[in-house]
């Protein structure tokens, strides 16, 4: 496969982060008692859509991406310290983490290593901020791509879980862009996800998603798959990437999908946007979800 050179890398990787926070300050909005019925009415929350930790901790992968070429974990993770803000809905574990080392010296890694009685976290926060990554490299070999998402999964995510749900949603961008002029099938596009995911627990709920009937519903996938509400990869990605490859040819209607089974619906939505984006293009991203997320941060 021709490479292309960096420019055109960050072009993508940047609207993969524009379908990540908006899929992320969208799906964030719908956290009040009305959500469900906006939800099933489809009306749109009022503006500003404030983004996530999601976001945040996405432009610093961007970010690590523009400056360096590749994964530089020890400045990647001097970057998600630099940035944490408690208020961007951090879970309690990475966040508290991040909080302590911005207040002191600890040894970066030993930090996130420690977590979980050394086994380090299975959350979904190495996934929810990597599809802008596999964007980055989807010119490149898959198991290059998967060897990048290790390496941005381990700053903060040790844990196989951990590991493995960034691979599968780094492989999945990858999938959605070089698939975006005749899109898969979802049990071919999860298949492909698969061949690069790591044996676990996410990987073996990715299979279950790829082998759903045709025409089954977003609520019934939620509820075999879970939707988040435990913030782990493996209650979390597959959900997503059945929504991604279910839906991938409409960012709107993938948005509105994967927020209608609730649960961790912003981290879900911004799995489920930065990898949609990628299919659907700029032109693809709905005019008003853009206008209406808040503006990202600087690099």
């Amino acid at each position: 496969m021709k490479h292309t050179n960096r420019s055109d890398r960050l072009t993508r990787a940047l609207l993969s982060l524009d379908g990540l926070s908006i899929g992320d300050a969208f799906g964030g909005m719908f956290f009040h008692s009305e959500a469900v019925e906006h939800s099933e009415a489809r009306l749109l929350p009022a503006p500003p859509w404030d983004w996530t930790d999601d976001t945040l901790m996405a432009v610093s992968v961007v970010q690590n991406l523009r400056d360096f070429g590749e994964i530089a974990g020890a400045e990647l993770l001097t970057d998600f310290v630099r940035r944490f803000d408690p208020v961007r809905g951090y879970g309690p574990t990475i966040g508290g983490a991040l909080m302590r080392l911005q207040e002191s010296d600890d040894n970066e890694r030993e930090v996130f290593a420690r977590l979980f009685e050394r086994q380090g976290s299975f959350g979904n926060g190495a996934a929810m901020r990597v599809a802008p990554l596999g964007a980055f490299f989807a010119d490149a070999d898959l198991s290059y791509v998967a060897a990048q998402a290790t390496r941005s999964a381990e700053t903060t995510h040790t844990h196989v879980e951990g590991i493995a749900g960034a691979v599968a949603v780094a492989v999945a961008a990858v999938i959605a862009w070089r698939n975006r002029a005749t899109p898969l099938s979802r049990p071919d596009f999860l298949n492909a996800v698969l061949a690069e995911t790591p044996t676990s627990e996410t990987a073996a709920k990715i299979r279950i998603a790829r082998d759903f009937s045709p025409g089954v519903s977003v609520r019934f996938a939620g509820a075999v798959l879970g939707t988040g509400l435990q913030i782990s990869a493996p209650d979390t990605v597959p959900f997503a990437l059945f929504c991604a490859a279910e839906y991938v040819t409409d960012l709107r209607e993938a948005l509105w999908q994967t927020v209608s089974a609730m649960g961790d619906r912003d981290t879900t939505c911004a799995i489920v946007g930065g990898i949609v984006a990628l299919s659907v293009g700029a032109d693809g991203v709905p005019a008003d979800f853009y206008a209406n997320r808040e503006p990202l941060p600087p690099m």
